[in-house]
Parts: structure tokens; sequence; C-alpha cells
């Protein structure tokens, strides 16, 4: 047989859960904001003993290199292609089509409708 579980039990339930684990969150909050910790002393740190300073190295100047300077190449002349000319072809003109003309359709004259007057009330 199945057990048949009433809703409002759980919801009660639940309620319950929740209230009991709030409250323990709270206390220990307060505990939290009433707790003073004491004040430690500040320690004193030894004097590191002072680093010797080294003489700034000194470099043996360079000889500066000189590059030879290189003739400049003599590059001959490159004709600028030319594109050969070809005869435009003669297109046969077109005859202009000329367009029928349509009649416009004529649209009946209606009679402008005719509203009843509504009869007042005395």
């Amino acid at each position: 047989m199945g057990y048949h579980h009433n809703p409002s039990f759980f919801f009660l339930l639940l309620i319950t859960l929740s209230l009991t684990s709030s409250y323990a969150i709270l206390a220990e909050a307060r505990n939290l904001l009433e707790v003073t910790l004491p004040e430690l002393p500040k320690p004193e740190l030894p004097q590191l003993p002072e680093t010797p300073t080294f003489p700034k190295p000194e470099f043996p100047e360079l000889p500066k290199s000189e590059l030879p300077t290189l003739p400049k190449p003599v590059l001959p002349e490159i004709p600028k292609p030319e594109l050969p000319t070809f005869p435009k072809p003669e297109l046969p003109k077109l005859l202009k089509l000329e367009m029928p003309a349509i009649p416009k359709p004529e649209l009946p004259t209606l009679p402008k409708p005719e509203i009843p007057q509504v009869p007042k009330n005395p």
C-alpha cells in the first residue's frame, strides 16, 4: 500500500526548518558583534644593513662601422604597353514600338444613399 502524505505537513516542516536555521545565524552574528579582540603590540622591524654601492660599469667605446656605398644599378626603361584599337561594332537601330491606347474604364455613377431621419421623442 502506498502512503499518502499531506502536503500541508511538508509546508509546515519547511517553515519550521527555515526558522530554526535563521535563528542560529542571528545568534552567531550577535556573538561576533559582542566579542572584543585584544590589541596586539606592533612588532618592531630590525634595521637592515646598508648595501654597498657598486661603481657604474664603463664599457669601451666601439668604433663606428662604415658601410661601403654601393652604386645604384641602372635599370633599362620598360616600354609602356599599348592596347590595340578595336573597331566599334555597328548595332542595328531598333524600331520604337508604339503602345496601343487603352480605353479608360468608365465607372457607373451611383446615386447618393439617402439616410432616413430618426424621429425625435417629444
